[in-house]
């Protein structure tokens, strides 16, 4: 039976997805990293201990590893573990896209300059270290501008200016986040803010997967609510999508040429794109598969997951259709409404009867401290709806999302009552 090794931050949701993709296709899974999972509460032996942050520890203890539980695939989760997995599976001779193709989309510095000079649309932007004066730099800028981490994943951080006194507060902001996020084995990309032009227009993120150089699209997502600043929290995923036909085979045509641009050959795709009237512009680049819970809204062919696709390419297998299953699908990630502890989320079993709702699954727990954006990189928890047509799918989310209330004691140093908030 083939063994997959899974690198698997504490944070992160996609793990037991995974597991059952794994369970279904016959492939042993062991994850790896700081923390065991809850899933793997009965079965410790398929833990191991590893500092995703350190490559330099974490390759020789996976090689060490492999000396003995031979490995057949190795897989990241998220942009900083999909380049430890690259340089892992080089390390052991296993196929996988080059360290540097995956480095590029995990690097928005490297991917703009790539895409730039493959000739796609790329928006003006410069990159400077955290430590220089924004008095200094916002004499480089052109208004409205974005500010982002050069390394951080999705909205964390990400920060819209149109002014020079809005910029300086966003460019302390993102510094001060930075600054938290510090290793002894930090790149200097750790330690710098990538600032561009703002482009207006809708924003769509497409799913595809990569075989021998050829892209195939998989899933292409509306983003309903306007993503315009002065921070780019994501709440809905719906699927498949409004747009013409025509607007549809641009979008995909535009990543596959991204993708290519950067260096990428196999395995999932993870796309973030803007429609505007000037062109389409690719935002994101990114050599996994989507986040969070989103996944569970997806189903191809017979029944097939996204993750039994990404196990069965990396294995070398032939797949099974592409097409998605009959109908609509969405998500929601539930926004935090302020910083603090949460206490409980009210409404929840109302927020499961809406019609379409096929699950709710709150990730966060009472008692935890929750951090909105742009600090936070987390969400309340996630909505998933079916139906016929998108539309229906969207009602159903927001019907959903309105049943609930959460209740969260702030973080100040006076607070003694929890706040209410209707979402």
């Amino acid at each position: 039976m083939a063994h997959l090794l899974l690198l698997l931050p504490s944070m992160s949701y996609r793990g037991e997805a995974f597991l059952e993709a794994a369970n279904k296709v016959g492939v042993t899974l062991t994850v790896a990293g700081d923390a065991p999972p809850d899933f793997l509460e009965k079965s410790p032996d398929r833990f191991l201990s590893l500092d995703l942050y350190s490559p330099s520890t974490a390759v020789p203890t996976v090689v060490e590893f492999a000396k003995t539980s031979p490995l057949d695939v190795v897989l990241g989760v998220n942009d900083q573990t999909a380049v430890l997995a690259s340089t892992i599976s080089e390390a052991l001779g296993l196929a996988s896209n080059s360290i540097d193709s995956v480095r590029a989309a995990s690097n928005k510095q490297t991917m703009r300059s790539l895409l730039k000079k493959a000739g796609l649309p790329c928006p003006n932007f410069i990159v400077v270290g955290i430590d220089e004066k924004p008095e200094d730099v916002v004499q480089q800028v052109t208004f409205p501008c974005v500010l982002k981490p050069l390394t951080l994943p999705g909205s964390c951080g990400v920060i819209r200016a149109d002014a020079p006194e809005s910029f300086r507060n966003a460019f302390t902001r993102i510094s001060e986040l930075l600054k938290t996020f510090e290793r002894p084995e930090q790149e200097t990309a750790g330690r710098q803010i990538l600032i561009e032009d703002f482009i207006p227009g809708i924003e769509v993120a497409l799913e595809g997967i990569l075989t021998r150089n050829t892209f195939h699209p998989l899933a292409l997502f509306d983003k309903p609510d306007p993503l315009n600043g002065p921070y780019f929290e994501e709440t809905i995923y719906v699927t498949p999508s409004r747009l013409p036909t025509e607007t549809q085979a641009r979008i995909t045509d535009s990543l596959a040429k991204a993708a290519r641009a950067i260096g990428l050959q196999e395995g999932p795709v993870h796309g973030e794109l803007r429609i505007n009237d000037q062109d389409i512009w690719v935002i994101e680049v990114a050599a996994r598969s989507i986040g969070g819970k989103c996944s569970r809204m997806l189903e191809f062919g017979t029944g097939r997951s996204l993750e039994e696709l990404i196990l069965l390419h990396a294995l070398g297998q032939d797949l099974p259709s592409l097409d998605l299953k009959t109908g609509a699908g969405g998500v929601m990630m539930i926004p935090i409404p302020q910083e603090g502890v949460l206490e409980r989320v009210e409404g929840q079993e109302e927020a499961q009867q809406v019609p379409g709702v096929e699950e709710l699954v709150m990730t966060a727990k009472p008692g935890d401290q929750l951090i909105p954006l742009p600090e936070g990189k987390r969400y309340l928890g996630f909505i998933v709806a079916r139906g016929a047509k998108p539309e229906e799918v969207e009602e159903s989310l927001r019907a959903s999302h309105r049943q609930l209330t959460v209740v969260m004691k702030p973080q100040t140093p006076n607070a003694v009552r929890p706040e209410i908030f209707r979402v």
